[in-house]
């Protein structure tokens, strides 16, 4: 793999990994807030009766009022702010007029662009009362997130990543989704390298300072096949169980890595109260 100077690199995706230097960083660090922010404000409105639908216009309300530009408006022909993945749907769920019921699940992930720097986030949100399964898988998923950040460091792998998830998540009876993963990112919305969410130790792409990509495992109750529904964008549990996942954006630094989208209300999993 080549790595190059963010600086002197190509704003588009030659499969090169760029390394980013302090006013990445700071960049990333605004860009990374405001999306946080975002799924801050959203916590108390994910109730029973709310529509997806409405949580998404609130959110493309709330990123243009604070400077932003929602970078899924129009990527692919996308038309929201937000996916809103509810209960059995892995991942690019559509917002939709259907109000959410009391004991959902829902992961709300949402990314914006500031100052040309793009900031991905995404959290699970329980609706009303959920049961035991539900709030277990959940827990997992997130400890599953906190895992992989946890072995990035200059020197290790992105298959150090996905090993530390995997172990986990399996060793958890549940399983990993492995038709999606994390990527690189900073100028641009998704770049080299990309992260999965399972591997053996010490294999993939080396990790170095000045990195920058998400980590946003999706972990399954039951088993990972998923598939995508006719609309071109929804994914699915094959099996209908539920399935969960969390993201954040992260740049590797000297010594470990420093998460950008961290909440500043400290709304990191639920109960968000």
């Amino acid at each position: 793999m080549n790595y190059v100077d963010a600086i002197d690199a190509p704003l588009e995706r030659d499969g090169s990994i760029k390394l980013h230097g302090p006013e990445g960083f700071e960049g990333m660090r605004k860009a990374g807030r405001l999306a946080a922010e975002c799924l801050d404000m959203l916590a108390p409105m994910v109730k029973p009766g709310v529509s997806t639908e409405t949580l998404d216009r609130t959110a493309f309300e709330f990123v243009i009022d604070n400077g932003g530009v929602p970078a899924c408006l129009g990527y692919r022909g996308y038309q929201h702010t937000t996916c809103t993945s509810v209960n059995h749907v892995v991942c690019h769920g559509i917002p939709s007029p259907k109000p959410l019921k009391d004991g959902d699940i829902v992961n709300i992930d949402v990314t914006v662009i500031v100052d040309g720097w793009h900031g991905d986030t995404s959290r699970m949100y329980p609706v009303g009362v959920i049961n035991r399964r539900a709030e277990r898988l959940i827990n997992i998923t997130y400890d599953s997130l906190m895992l992989g950040i946890a072995a990035v460091k200059p020197g290790n792998t992105t298959g150090d990543i996905g090993h530390a998830i995997q172990k986990f998540a399996e060793g958890e009876r549940c399983s990993v989704v492995q038709d999606f993963c994390g990527h690189g990112l900073g100028k641009l919305f998704h770049d080299a390298p990309n992260i999965l969410h399972l591997g053996r130790p010490g294999q993939g792409e080396v990790l170095k300072e000045g990195m920058f990509f998400t980590i946003e495992p999706m972990i399954n109750l039951g088993k990972p096949t998923v598939k995508i529904l006719s609309d071109g964008w929804t994914a699915v549990t094959r099996d209908r169980k539920l399935t969960a996942q969390f993201e954040h954006s992260i740049g590797v630094t000297k010594e470990g890595c420093e998460i950008f989208t961290l909440s500043p209300k400290d709304l990191h999993r639920p109960p968000y109260v």
